[in-house]
């Protein structure tokens, strides 16, 4: 953490941390502050950017699910079934796709959404909470709690190992379906433990609702989540805020802007006409909670009452429990799941090529990734859109860090700095999921009477 107070100016102080700590990819923070106001706040990412709409151009629709993969180590399912989804409506499949597919699918996020939130909750954020610098010194006094994460951790990566052929960037989802079905007898063995580590998650979420303290920051969000009509969002929702939105897939892209800004290699997103949206857990909670698991809506009220809150949580540090509550939903869902599994006899439709356009998101543990496909005749992209999901918080994230500093302004620099950065963290950011964006050099030309792609004039 670099700070300076200008000697010329002796009112003005500057907060700069070059590389953050405990988030995927490279980013730094900047904050500058005049006779106690905030004046400038940034979050600069400065992560290369990454093309991969671009050299999707010209791929087999095919490929896409195992290319789009490699955008994120620890969220891959979320860029492969937001991929399927997408190019199964511009090839005119989406419908043909089986209620058992779509449980498999549903399960295989159940995998990511655990091994990601356990993740982020206990070894990337918890030690924020609980004052130490990372979770290795956090274990000496805290052993039994890292063990039981990290057991729920490898528990989610079998799940995606399973289902995908292993756990980091899983090569067993394609367009339709998957490639074969899952071993029962894994099955079996994994439904086991999925109960085992359901009892444990329910533990951990009352402590962490119960034994940790929360700084207040309360503002006016605009919640932005998939809700659908039947079940808590993963894969399928109409998209809606708790502000008016409410817009079939296909429309998300034309709801919202995506604006470049100096500081940044990743674009920030605002719905147009308004601001600043929020997707993630805290958003998905405030809009579904009804939809959660029967486990997770038992644990609801506790948690509730543990931290004086009743939702709407207006309070985006309260996205650790909002993720713990996420959690037991998932394990009790993949419970479910895994004790009713039999092998599919078919487990994935062939859709055929044709020119179409095609747009979906599904929820990554993030918040929605949403993508677009434009497909030649011979089933090739002809374009490609990927709104990730930290590119869509980072507007909400810089207005709350201008509150948080506001408010803190009378803190030393290195505890202004520490305070900032775990705001930061709270978000949960995949700093290189969201730098993959360029401006295209030529205007692409629709063939086959399929309407123009959407050009983006936005420069890395």
């Amino acid at each position: 953490m670099n700070a300076s107070n200008s000697k010329s100016n002796p009112g003005t102080r500057t907060i700069r941390v070059g590389a953050l700590a405990r988030v995927e990819g490279e980013g730094a923070l900047h904050v500058a502050m005049k006779d106690g106001r905030v004046e400038e706040v940034r979050l600069d990412i400065y992560e290369p950017p990454r093309f991969f709409e671009a050299f999707l151009r010209g791929r087999d629709f095919r490929e896409v699910p195992d290319i789009t993969a490699r955008i994120c180590g620890i969220c891959p399912v979320a860029y492969q079934m937001g991929a399927c989804h997408a190019l199964e409506k511009a090839l005119g499949a989406f419908d043909q796709v089986t209620p058992d597919i779509r449980t498999l699918r549903n399960l295989l996020y159940c995998g990511e959404w655990i091994e990601s939130h356990v993740l982020h909750m206990f070894m990337l954020h918890l030690p924020d909470f609980l004052g130490y610098e990372s979770v290795i010194s956090m274990a000496a006094d805290h052993a039994p709690t890292v063990r039981q994460a990290l057991r729920l951790k490898k528990f989610g990566n079998d799940l995606l190992t399973l289902l995908g052929g292993r756990a980091i960037h899983p090569v067993g989802v394609c367009v339709g379906g998957f490639y074969k079905t899952p071993d029962p007898t894994r099955a079996a063995e994994l439904a086991s433990e999925a109960r085992a580590c359901l009892d444990i998650m329910s533990e951990l979420t009352l402590f962490l609702a119960s034994q940790v303290r929360y700084p207040d920051l309360e503002r006016d969000y605009e919640f932005v989540a998939l809700c659908p009509d039947d079940e808590y969002p993963m894969n399928l929702g109409r998209i809606r805020s708790n502000k008016g939105l409410d817009v079939d897939q296909e429309r998300f892209g034309d709801a919202i802007e995506e604006r470049q800004v100096p500081h940044s290699n990743a674009l920030h997103s605002v719905i147009k006409g308004r601001d600043a949206y929020l997707v993630g857990p805290l958003a998905r909670l405030n809009l579904n909670a009804e939809k959660l698991h029967p486990r997770a809506r038992e644990l609801l009220p506790q948690v509730r009452r543990s931290l004086g809150q009743d939702l709407p949580w207006r309070n985006n540090f309260l996205s650790l429990p909002a993720r713990a509550l996420e959690t037991v939903h998932a394990l009790g869902r993949a419970a479910d799941i895994l004790a009713a599994y039999k092998p599919l006899a078919h487990p994935s439709i062939l859709p055929a090529p044709r020119p179409g356009v095609g747009g979906h998101g599904t929820e990554a543990p993030r918040g929605i990734c949403w993508h677009q496909y434009h497909t030649h005749a011979d089933g090739s992209i002809a374009a490609a859109r990927i709104i990730p999901p930290t590119s869509q918080n980072q507007r909400c994230l810089e207005q709350d860090l201008r509150e948080l500093a506001g408010r803190l302004a009378a803190l030393p620099d290195d505890q202004l700095a520490l305070r900032c950065e775990q705001m930061i963290r709270n978000y949960d950011p995949c700093i290189s999921c969201s730098v993959h964006f360029l401006k295209f050099g030529r205007t692409w030309t629709p063939r086959a009477g399929i309407p123009a792609a959407p050009t983006r004039e936005d420069s890395a």
